[in-house]
């Protein structure tokens, strides 16, 4: 099997479990996924089978777009529903929300969560922040397209956002809630999160684990399978037999172009994998061998 499930985690599971029941289901064990999500999130997760998770990379590494809800009025340890909560300030009028999340519409350096995956000198953030001794983590460059306001609930000194957000790769939706509180004096909160689209998926056509449970008993699993080729997110280079054949031994294959830059590279409609294509001159970088090949 080789291609890509797009799977609807729910809410509770790790994306790791999420990969074990894949295992479990197609009897492989190679098998990962493009995009880490929280279990406190729900949400497009795109599992890689086979092969295709030698392009792991190239899927994780798209936009992305959520439904965030953000509580304004208490802040998180965790800078989500998980960890402990404390007391927050004032919330805001809703006349200074739109020009506060304005301000995220941009590219800049966003300090991730105390308690995230991030590793620095071998050890993960959330495993030194529960051990009392946070790591100072160093800010990363993100860009955030677009944020719209949804919807507005007002409780007992809190109030929660509806957000959809849409994002490029790395972008830490807990970390904007905890800085528009910030910014706010409100301090704040991601109070829940669902990723409608990554690597091209959209969870509205997403798969629950009980659905790829219930086809896998059919011996239909297979149908659930995306080609990798329809959504790396590369120009498309074709190759006759002879190129092909280069290609996949891992060696430099002329091709009538001047153009420059990574393609996924093909034959007879069949992914090879990626090259880089620089004077005319294509350089294997990924190769997967042809599923017809012994």
């Amino acid at each position: 099997m080789l291609g890509v499930v797009n799977l609807d985690k729910p809410v509770g599971p790790t994306s790791h479990d999420m990969v074990g029941l894949m295992r479990r289901l197609t009897g492989t064990r190679r098998i990962g996924h493009a995009g880490t999500l929280d279990p406190l999130a729900s949400g497009v997760l795109p599992i890689l089978v086979g092969a295709a998770t030698r392009f792991s990379q190239e899927l994780t590494g798209g936009p992305k777009r959520y439904e965030a809800v953000v509580r304004l009025g208490q802040r998180s340890l965790t800078d989500d529903a998980q960890g402990p909560l404390g007391a927050g300030g004032p919330v805001p009028s809703e006349d200074q929300l739109e020009p506060a999340l304005a301000t995220f519409v941009r590219t800049f350096d966003q300090l991730p969560p105390a308690f995230s995956a991030r590793k620095q000198d071998g050890r993960t953030a959330y495993g030194s922040a529960r051990a009392g001794r946070p790591l100072e983590l160093s800010a990363r460059s993100v860009t955030v397209h677009a944020i719209d306001l949804l919807g507005v609930e007002r409780g007992d000194g809190w109030l929660d956002l509806l957000l959809d957000i849409r994002c490029g790769p790395g972008t830490y939706i807990r970390a904007i809630a905890r800085d528009l509180g910030e910014s706010l004096g409100s301090g704040g909160h991601l109070h829940a999160l669902r990723r409608t689209e990554a690597a091209g998926l959209k969870a509205a056509e997403a798969h629950s684990p009980e659905q790829l449970e219930a086809i896998s008993l059919e011996g239909r699993l297979a149908e659930a399978l995306i080609p990798a080729a329809a959504l790396l997110p590369l120009p498309h280079v074709v190759l006759d037999a002879a190129g092909g054949s280069r290609f996949a031994h891992g060696s430099v294959v002329e091709v009538a172009s001047h153009e420059e830059g990574r393609r996924a590279v093909f034959m007879a409609g069949e992914l090879l994998g990626i090259g880089t294509l620089r004077d005319g001159m294509l350089q294997p970088e990924k190769v997967i061998a042809p599923q017809g090949a012994a």
